[in-house]
């Protein structure tokens, strides 16, 4: 028993690790671990370049009967600009891209134009006039304001990439919903006049600034104009200074007393920025009954939209736009009761002559 006892026992068998055990008991050739990386899909090889190039693509050439420029109603084709803030080969349309050429403010048209035949083919898109029924029916259609064909109308007026997203809605829809807001609705008669020149479409219905500019009857979705469009808004042009240091028929000293009070002077109105305009010019020429200055509060408005405003206002009232300062537009509406007073004068020597 001693002997037994004292007999050293064998040395235990070695642990084994998992790994261990796991290695020797699958086959080196079967083995694959769970989170092996995937090989990626080789790229494809880049295409090679082609050697002949199109460097010279050929010019898209209209039909339309008119000069394209960025802005029709907000632009004078007869006001001559006296420089430029980029030189004219940069043509908005882009190198190459139309048979015209741009001559710093717009793209004449080659041909001469028929005026005539611009007409009868008009009249003949349009067809025959619609009925009140007819009317009513499509004002109930696109009159609300949750109209999908909607295009909305602001400070630019009516651009000349406007008139090719009128004719895509047209392609799908009878008439379009314009929302004129800013600058333009100073004068909706002008945005009504150029916005049927140049689509050849038909105001149908007017509410303030709300237009709806239907399509006609005859209209071929498939055989649309051709309308390159602009790839950027070219910079606008440098024209003669607005506001004259000394205004016409004045002195320095009176001028300079016309701008005080004005500025002193409580606000006849005060407008807001991309807002409803079409009540100004009556009530600038209804105040010009009573008062010689008037003041125009464009808090917000911007500089140029009070610019804008100026010029339209200088037109259509008239009247004498004599300061722009803080974003307050000072009108003076001229020297009225002189030219009343040569009038009345020049018609009581032609009655005593006759």
């Amino acid at each position: 028993m001693q002997k037994l006892l004292s007999r050293p026992l064998s040395n235990p068998p070695p642990k084994r690790s998992f790994s261990y055990l796991f290695s020797h008991s699958v086959s080196k050739t079967t083995y694959d671990p769970p989170f092996s990386p995937i090989s990626k899909p080789p790229k494809p090889k880049p295409k090679p370049p082609d050697p002949t190039p199109n460097r010279n693509p050929t010019p898209i050439k209209s039909s339309l009967p008119f000069d394209f420029r960025h802005s029709y109603s907000e632009t004078d084709p007869t006001l001559e600009p006296i420089g430029f803030r980029e030189p004219k080969r940069f043509s908005p349309f882009g190198p190459g891209r139309l048979d015209r050429e741009w001559t710093g403010t717009s793209a004449p048209v080659r041909d001469e134009v028929d005026s005539c035949l611009v007409e009868e083919e008009r009249i003949r898109v349009l067809g025959d006039p619609l009925t009140e029924e007819e009317i009513e029916e499509l004002v109930e259609k696109y009159r609300h304001s949750d109209c999908a064909r909607q295009i909305n109308l602001g400070k630019n007026g009516v651009t000349h990439n406007m008139l090719d997203d009128i004719h895509n809605h047209w392609k799908r829809a009878e008439a379009v919903r314009i929302k004129c807001l800013g600058v333009p609705t100073l004068d909706m008669d002008n945005v009504c006049f150029h916005l049927e020149e140049k689509s050849g479409g038909k105001i149908i219905y007017r509410h303030i600034n709300i237009l709806i500019l239907y399509r006609g009857r005859n209209y071929d979705p498939q055989n649309q104009p051709v309308i390159p469009l602009m790839l950027w808004k070219p910079y606008a042009p440098i024209y003669p200074k607005l506001v004259k240091n000394i205004a016409d028929g004045l002195t320095f000293e009176e001028t300079k007393e016309m701008r005080n009070r004005g500025l002193h002077s409580p606000a006849l109105m005060k407008l807001t920025r991309n807002g409803v305009y079409v009540n100004v010019v009556a009530r600038v020429r209804e105040a010009f009954e009573t008062e010689e200055v008037i003041r125009l509060d464009c808090t917000h408005v911007g500089m140029s939209d009070c610019k804008r405003i100026g010029v339209k206002l200088r037109d259509l009232a008239p009247c004498v736009p004599i300061l722009f300062k803080d974003e307050q537009i000072i009108l003076w509406r001229g020297k009225r009761d002189q030219e009343r007073n040569s009038d009345i004068s020049d018609a009581n020597a032609k009655s005593s002559g006759a």
